[in-house]
Order: structure tokens, then sequence, then C-alpha cells
């Protein structure tokens, strides 16, 4: 509902702006209305023109208007699971196809005031104003960009501030093709009438008047875009256990939210100091759509490590389903580097250390209580 009143209320602008751009201080008035039927948008706009228009005066009618075209700048197949930027080129293709002659001229003064008119009616096929929304009907396309201007074309430009949206494609987006619907909405000349009251004697026109009508234009535009089959890639889960100046390890579990398996898929990592490693490649074998795989990496840590959160990057090189090696977008790894471990952890953490340790205790309290058992023995021998 907010991007429909934003709309609305461009379009309400736009007849302002319309208004106040007619010649001879004319005023135009603009009825608007929105109205909604089985999910669709549509705006209307009454018919109006100048208090000064004067059908009566008018010499000619001309049949045509402008006519965009709307196509995505680039290339149009995305990726599920990311956020895009759509950049739309707008063209006006609009052509006079037609003067139809209301009036004839009786005498020099209206030749006059029909050649003027005639200059103004080529106009007609001019977009004024242009507002564009994006809308997907679709569920897992979400458009999070509103209304945007284009200013004004002329029959054959290209407009030079391109109407851009964000669209966000869902990680569970499906493989295919997809219509988008881009509402154009504009103003443009309907009709022009000039009059005057008499030629003076060096042949200019006393007291010009010239009546303008404007109307309002929407278009609906196709905006077709492919969503592509492929394997993705997202890091789900981390644990670690890097420790300033020791060896540890990162267990990484990677999911596949593509729509495609990868088949031998080879998870990389690359580290920076405070990191080193000479293993930096785990095999993660064939991963179903949905299917996730664990990695584990081994990392060097510098004995001069503090402890803080470190970013590491991370790419899966795999078969797609034709057989052609592809590479995944680059993925961060988040992890924490922890101080040393101290003497009195290290024995704590070794079970093993602990069991011989309490075992030597034992052998060690033993064979002094048997010592001191047998020097006792010996002095009480006769």
């Amino acid at each position: 509902m907010i991007g429909r009143n934003i709309v609305l209320l461009a379009i309400v602008c736009l007849f302002i702006v319309l208004s106040s751009s007619t010649a001879i201080g004319t005023s135009i008035g603009f009825n608007v209305s929105e109205i909604e039927n089985d999910d669709s948008i549509y705006w209307t706009v009454s018919p109006q023109r100048s208090e000064n228009f004067n059908f009566g005066d008018n010499f000619y009618t001309t049949y045509g208007s402008p006519d965009l075209k709307a196509s995505i700048l680039g290339n149009n197949e995305f990726s599920s699971g990311h956020i895009y930027d759509l950049n739309i080129n707008l063209a006006n293709k609009g052509t006079i196809t037609g003067f139809e002659i209301k009036n004839e001229a009786d005498d020099n003064l209206d030749l006059k005031l029909q050649s003027i008119e005639r200059g103004y009616e080529t106009e007609k096929i001019t977009a004024i104003g242009i507002t564009s929304i994006l809308l997907s009907p679709h569920s897992f396309i979400d458009v999070k960009s509103g209304s945007q201007e284009s200013g004004t074309l002329r029959s054959g430009e290209q407009t030079q501030s391109l109407p851009k949206f964000i669209v966000d494609i869902a990680d569970d987006a499906p493989a295919g093709t997809y219509s988008l619907v881009l509402k154009t909405v504009y103003g443009y000349q309907e009709n022009v009438q000039v009059s005057g009251d008499e030629l003076t004697a060096d042949g200019k026109i006393k007291d010009v008047e010239i009546g303008m009508w404007y109307e309002a234009k929407t278009q609906n535009h196709t905006i077709p875009i492919i969503i592509k089959k492929e394997a993705n890639f997202d890091v789900i889960n981390v644990t670690s256990d890097l420790r300033s100046g020791e060896e540890g390890i990162i267990k990484v579990t990677y999911k596949n939210t593509g729509n495609l398996p990868a088949k031998d898929a080879t998870a990389k990592i690359s580290v920076y100091t405070p990191f080193s490693t000479t293993d930096d490649q785990a095999f993660l074998g064939d991963i179903e759509s949905g299917g996730t795989a664990q990695g584990v990496f081994s990392l060097n840590v510098d004995g001069g490590a503090i402890s803080k959160n470190h970013s590491i990057n991370s790419e899966i090189r795999y078969e797609d389903d034709e057989g052609e090696t592809q590479l995944s977008d680059t993925m961060k790894i988040s992890v924490k580097t922890l101080p040393a471990t101290s003497l009195k952890d290290k024995v704590l953490s070794n079970t093993w250390m602990l069991v011989i340790l309490g075992i030597l205790v034992v052998v060690s309290g033993g064979l002094l209580i048997y010592r001191k058992s047998i020097r006792k023995g010996n002095k009480t021998l006769p």
C-alpha cells in the first residue's frame, strides 16, 4: 500500500508540474483516482484542459501518443539467494500517426496561428515526468525499491536517468523464467490551440493565447528475468579451536542452497595473518540440493596473535549437471583466536597425562612405603 501511495503522490506531483508549465500562464487541473481490482492497480486521470482552450479556434487534431519501451540494461540472468540492482532502460518510440484539420485558415492571421499550432502539435508524443514502479507477482522475488522518476523523453530518446530497482531473490527460488511488471505513468500533450486578436503592422500577433490540454497515460511493461539452474552455497556452521602460537582446526559446514546438485565438490580457504596453513582444501564429495557437507582445515596461529574475530574466505569448486567445472561465490568464515593454552590447562586437558601422573604417584608412594618397611624390618633384626 505504501508503494501505491508513493506512485499516486508522484502522479499528483506530475500534474502539478504540467499545470505550471503551460504557455501564457494557463492553469490546468487534473482529477486523479486509483482503482483497485483483482490485485491490479489502475490510475485514471480525467481529461482536463486550460480554461482558454476553445475547440472553435482549434485548427488541428493530432493523432498519436508517447509509447515507452522498457528492458533490463545488461544481463537478465540471476542466481537464487542474492540481491541485485536492476537498471531499466526506457525508450520513447511514440509516433504521430496523422493530422486532422478542424478549421481552415480564413486570413493571414489564421495562417500564422495555424503555423504556430502545428509546431506545438508535434510535442504530442513527448512523455513528460515519467514515474515507474516495479512489481513482482512471485513470492520468492521481492522488489525492495519504491517508485522511480525518469524525467521527460521526446520521441526517439532513451532515458539518461535509469530507473534502478533493488530485487531480492530468495534462496529457495526455483529455476526458470519469470515476468516482473514495470508500471509507468506520465503526462503528454493531448491537444493545443492557438488564438490571437490581430496582426500588427510588423506582422506580429497581438494578444496571443495558447491553450494546452494534457492527459496522463499508464503503460504496463513485462520485464522477463531468468533464475539460473545452479548450485549455491552458504556457510551455516563453524566450530574452531585456534590459539595463539598453536596449531588448531576449524570445521566448516556448507549447505547447497541452489537448485542443482554439486558433484565432486572441494572447499578451499584463503588465509592471511595471523594464520598460515598447508591444509587449505577439503574434499566434500557430492552435495545434493538442500544437502550439507563438512570441511575440516588445519591452521597455524602466529604466536603474537591477539584474541579477536577474524574472517577467512572460502570457495567451493564443483562439477555441474553438464560436467562443467564451476566455482562458487566467495563465502566468509568467521573464527576467533584465543590466548595460548597455559601449562595447567594443557595438563588438565590431557587425560592420558593425568592417568600417567596418577599411576606414577601411586607407584612412587608404594615404593616409598615399601622402602620404609624394609628399613624398619632391618632395624628390628637381632
